[in-house]
């Protein structure tokens, strides 16, 4: 067995349907521990019940077809969890009756339901046990990428994913290049891992990471706490990330003995798993092996590390507490909440920063715990009336103002300073109002200021890092069984399109995306008409097209994929793919795949060509050896599996979990 990463270990051990190890870039079936839902429950609900609904084959079904059907079931009751979180402050009867509807589906299928109240989502996972190291647990919503504190494989599915989940207890899954990140040093006093992810956020602000999983490792990681890791692997989503996985060293262990006496003291013998359990997984943990390929190699020197803010409304753009405190950067509100800085370490450190002061004049503050469990044991520990007494507003334990949602959002003109994970304009209220991202005590002191500013004085230090990039996995452009309907090789005209970051706005304009009326003529007239208006003149069915990095970036509009589909562009070739447009184009039975290679090649070729759309020489694709010859020349490219294939064949996601359904 070749090389493997953390990462292509825990994913190999969740595969279906092959003995075979997974290497970055392979596209497999795989069998994840949880899948977690939260408000949009109801939404997967809907997915899952089409699912079955046309289990029986047919698109167009008669009756007796229908009585055919395989009726909806949960394929493992244990598999699922929802728990309610989003919209909690929301008690209007539309919305109570959504979330009764959610809790009786938990009940007749036996899911475990976390009713409002109990927590966000994310926190539910951990706190309740159901993620534990080495396992792969994904969910649907971006930053399941927290679970990779626990040393396990977390991170985000779209809706058809979990409902396919639900239906069958599987979904395909491409395992993404590994960037290894190494953390040395140690934090200064102060300084916690909100910092830390801020700065890395905006020191690699360059897509360095983007749609990587990250393997966080390095002496540094002995001074994070568990509740430092749970905040960089987070807002590793904020950093392009689709996972950030930490080791499973002392502190993790330490943290999950303590989780296993909680868990044991409030289930007894029904607990997820004791003291034992833990002793067994340390001495079974995984690790890299030695000479394992990363795509990229990332380090920073912890001790060089001070408060930093984001913003505002661009994560990925810093500024170090003694640079923005220069500014005088008056504030509305604050905010001490969410599944990044919502926990007990959390408020602790703002407690202890504002007690004795209070919220200043003209400031909201507003502060909400992660889960009732950290409400409680802050109560309990006087550090929620420290908080009340300087001041600061309480919410229940929820997601709530970091999504926009309930009491507190910002109005048109107001700045805010916030312990959540994201910034974007208009994501906490208003489109005309600024939001500043910075750790809990930055937040408390800022709070008391009336402006940005930090408890104590730190003084500026240079940041020491590096970055390298080796590319992906090396192609060799491995021979694979072709699967019946699916084609052996294609032989196409290249469409070459010399741009990175071809958001789906481009590919399929915005003004027809909510359109219900859009016929698939339309679709394919309107393919890349934001991009070029002359593409719809030059493009002709059969032709490929190929493109630069980050293709389908943007929203998570499936059009941008059916209507090149519907356009009768046998497949897309770019040196990268936004994940969620490659998501979108397999789950609707279109072909995407990278190959940097090719790109390079034809950026040469077509130096000095101004064209939006440029007519390219004819290439072959052959699927069997996994390469592509044009101009006499071979590029090799991962090859597209069994599953992928399949996904082709039957026409999409939902259709081969029909499939499998069918009697």
């Amino acid at each position: 067995m070749s090389q493997q990463t953390l990462i292509e270990k825990i994913a190999t051990q969740h595969i279906v349907g092959s003995d075979n190890p997974v290497y970055a870039g392979d596209i497999v079936t795989i069998c994840p521990k949880h899948i977690m839902t939260h408000d949009n429950t109801s939404a997967v609900m809907g997915k899952f019940k089409s699912i079955f609904a046309g289990s029986d084959g047919s698109s167009n079904r008669s009756e007796d077809t229908a009585q055919r059907a395989v009726p909806p079931k949960i394929h493992n009751p244990r598999q699922p969890v929802f728990a309610i979180d989003h919209d909690i402050q929301n008690t209007s009867p539309e919305n109570l009756a959504k979330y009764a509807k959610i809790e009786a589906f938990a009940a007749e299928h036996g899911v475990s339901f976390h009713k409002p109240g109990t927590g966000i989502s994310h926190q539910v996972m951990i706190e309740e046990g159901y993620v534990t190291p080495g396992s792969m647990c994904v969910g649907s919503d971006s930053h399941s990428n927290i679970y990779g504190a626990i040393a396990a494989m977390g991170t985000p599915v779209v809706r058809t994913d979990a409902a396919s989940i639900w239906a069958t207890g599987q979904t395909w899954w491409q395992c993404p290049q590994i960037a290894r990140v190494t953390l040395t040093g140690n934090l200064l006093p102060g300084v916690v891992g909100k910092d830390v992810i801020i700065t890395l956020c905006g020191l690699f602000n360059n897509d360095e990471v983007l749609n990587h999983a990250l393997e966080f490792q390095g002496d540094g990681l002995a001074c994070l706490s568990m509740e430092d890791r749970m905040s960089i692997a987070n807002m590793s989503t904020e950093w392009g990330a689709l996972a950030g996985v930490f080791p499973f060293d002392d502190v993790l262990r330490d943290f999950l003995y303590r989780r296993a006496e909680y868990l044991t003291d409030k289930y007894g013998v029904e607990a997820q798993h004791n003291r034992d359990d833990v002793d067994r997984w340390y001495a079974e943990r995984m690790s890299a092996d030695d000479d394992a390929h990363y795509a990229a190699e990332l380090s920073l020197d912890l001790s060089t590390v001070i408060p930093h803010v984001s913003g505002p409304d661009h994560v990925k753009v810093m500024n170090s507490l003694p640079e923005i405190e220069q500014k005088g950067v008056k504030i509305h509100k604050a905010y001490l909440l969410s599944c990044v800085n919502g926990r007990y370490e959390d408020l602790a450190a703002a407690a202890e920063t504002i007690d004795g002061l209070m919220v200043a004049d003209g400031v909201e503050m507003y502060v909400a715990a992660a889960s009732a469990n950290i409400q409680q044991q802050a109560e309990d520990s006087g550090v929620w009336q420290t908080l009340l007494d300087a001041g600061a507003i309480p919410l229940p334990p929820g997601c709530g103002t970091c999504i926009g949602l309930g009491a507190g959002t910002l109005n048109d003109g107001e700045v805010a300073i916030s312990a959540t994970n994201r910034n974007f304009k208009g994501r906490m209220g208003s489109r005309d109002a600024q939001a500043y991202l910075a750790s809990p005590a930055v937040v408390a002191s800022s709070a008391a200021a009336g402006y940005i500013c930090a408890p104590h004085e730190f003084h500026e230090i240079q940041l020491k890092s590096s970055h390298s990039a080796h590319g992906p996995r090396p192609c060799d452009g491995a021979e694979v069984r072709i699967s019946d309907g699916f084609p052996a090789q294609i032989t196409s005209r290249v469409l070459w399109l010399d741009i990175d970051n071809l958001n789906t706005d481009g590919i399929y304009s915005g003004k027809l995306t909510y359109r219900d009326d859009v016929t698939p003529q339309e679709m394919a007239d309107a393919s890349m008409e934001n991009y070029d208006p002359q593409f719809k003149n030059i493009a002709q069915e059969g032709d490929v097209i190929v493109a630069g990095r980050n293709f389908g970036t943007g929203s998570s509009r499936e059009q941008a994929a059916t209507c090149l589909k519907i356009r009768g562009i046998p497949c897309v070739i770019a040196a990268s793919f936004s994940e969620t447009y490659k998501r979108n184009a397999f789950n609707n039975g279109f072909i995407v795949f990278e190959c940097a290679e090719l790109v390079n090649h034809l950026r040469e070729k077509y130096t000095g060509n101004d064209a939006l759309t440029v007519v390219g020489p004819d290439i072959t694709v052959d699927y069997q050896r996994s390469v592509i010859e044009c101009d006499d020349k071979e590029f090799a490219f991962s090859a597209l599996s069994t599953v992928a294939q399949e996904l082709v064949v039957t026409g999409g996601a939902e259709a081969l979990v029909q499939q499998r359904l069918s009697p």
